[in-house]
């Protein structure tokens, strides 16, 4: 894939961040996701599981900022967001997942209802709150499982994140 279409893939990926549609990305796209998740799974903000995954998602942010808000406004544009992940995470998607994990560990947490793990059922959910179109995110779902045991694990959806997000992959 070449840059152009790399840079492509990574554009088409910002509008999943930008949960409130406004063009650009902020803190509150991340805690207006948390919220989303929480009242999706019933699960009460002062909880543990709560406090844990507004805690992932402020360190998202942080990460995320970290790496594209070029300009210090505590906004990533568009732009920034390509640029980004062009030149600093193309060749570590590593990097990215690391940002992303204390997020994801707790979205795991708030999905494993069961205490088994997260079904393929219960990530659908998620992706459909996180903005993913149902017909896709069953789909998605799905192929998180990939060794078909009907439980995903964290390093089955850290993996799958990344590879979505920043590799150069289609």
């Amino acid at each position: 894939m070449d840059s152009a279409e790399y840079e492509g893939k990574i554009a088409s990926r910002f509008a999943a961040f930008d949960q409130d549609g406004n063009g650009y990305i902020d803190r509150e796209d991340f805690s207006g996701a948390a919220a989303a998740l929480l009242a999706e799974f019933g699960v009460t903000a002062r909880s543990d599981k709560g406090q844990a995954l507004y805690s992932g998602a402020e360190a998202f942010w942080q990460g995320m900022a970290g790496i594209a808000d070029v300009d210090g406004d505590q906004r990533v544009t568009r732009q920034e967001f390509i640029t980004g992940a062009a030149k600093r995470l193309r060749d570590s998607p590593k990097r990215f997942a690391e940002i992303a994990r204390p997020f994801l560990h707790a979205v795991i947490a708030i999905a494993d209802e069961d205490g088994d793990g997260v079904t393929p059922a219960a990530a659908e959910r998620v992706l459909v709150v996180l903005g993913t179109e149902p017909a896709v995110a069953t789909q998605a779902a799905r192929g998180l499982d990939g060794d078909g045991d009907g439980r995903i694990t964290e390093e089955e959806i850290l993996t799958a994140f990344a590879a979505y997000y920043v590799t150069p992959e289609p």
